[in-house]
């Protein structure tokens, strides 16, 4: 019997990696396939290559600004305000969760102005930070930050607030503090919902600091594509939102390591 389950089970993970060879063969083919049409169609004229550039202009672009080592400086800036953009967006947002369903009267409280504040575009209080904290770095990362804090908080504090109440009964049984409860009961049944978040954040932190880029930097990425649209150089531009692009996968693909540690050890 237990020989008939262990072949299943290898029949199954053999069948699962098989099906994922056969995701990341269809996805390598629709991207090498977007890439070939794009150079085609500049190439032939179906699209203006002034506008749209093409993927060899852009690959060449690319490698000029690597061996000058213009673009790992301006991909370090841009990578490193959105990490610290990122950490501190999700950071403050669980945080504050955590108070919100510590003091009742405070989530009252506090109710009305998180929901007016997550219907506005955070990316239009640009101009607010820039004044309050100077056109500088901490500006970008402020940028970074606010436009994750507020939907983390509110995603957050509703997946501690939906823990099943039969937990909370249990340790209420055995008379553990809130404290304990929130250590061993919420924090953890939250856990999936608070990394699911991350991922979300990944691509809100960088819009974030692209946008601030945009107003303030004169270096990262965000300044590149600025700069590009500037000279009319759109191969900049493209070469610039390619590697935004590529920066912002690697760090998701980070997050998914995160997420299998954590449901791991908690």
């Amino acid at each position: 019997m237990d020989q008939h389950l262990d072949s299943l089970h290898k029949k199954y993970l053999a069948s699962l990696k098989k099906e994922n060879r056969k995701v990341l063969i269809v996805q390598l083919s629709i991207l090498i396939s977007f890439f070939v049409f794009w150079e085609v169609a500049a190439r032939q004229r179906w699209i203006d290559p002034l506008l749209f550039s093409m993927p060899s202009r852009i690959w060449d672009l690319l490698i000029t600004r690597v061996s000058d080592g213009s673009l790992f400086t301006h991909a370090s800036v841009t990578m490193f305000e959105t990490l610290l953009g990122f950490m501190l967006g999700t950071g403050f947002g669980t945080l504050l969760a955590a108070i919100l369903w510590w003091s009742r009267f405070i989530s009252k409280v506090l109710d009305p102005y998180l929901v007016v504040l997550n219907s506005m575009p955070k990316v239009a209080l640009g101009p607010l930070l820039i004044v309050g904290l100077g056109p500088s770095f901490t500006s970008i990362i402020a940028m970074g930050a606010l436009v994750s804090v507020v939907i983390t908080t509110m995603v957050v504090f509703t997946a501690f607030r939906e823990v099943d109440a039969n937990y909370l009964k249990v340790m209420n049984t055995f008379g553990a503090s809130k404290k304990q409860t929130f250590q061993y009961v919420i924090f953890p049944a939250s856990l999936p919902t608070i990394i699911s978040t991350l991922k979300v954040n990944v691509g809100l932190a960088w819009v974030g600091v692209i946008v601030g880029e945009f107003l303030v930097s004169k270096q990262g990425l965000g300044y590149l594509i600025i700069y590009g649209f500037q000279v009319f150089n759109f191969t900049l531009v493209l070469m610039s939102l390619l590697v935004i692009a590529v920066l912002a996968t690697i760090m998701y693909k980070g997050v998914e390591i995160v997420e299998r540690w954590l449901l791991k050890n908690f």
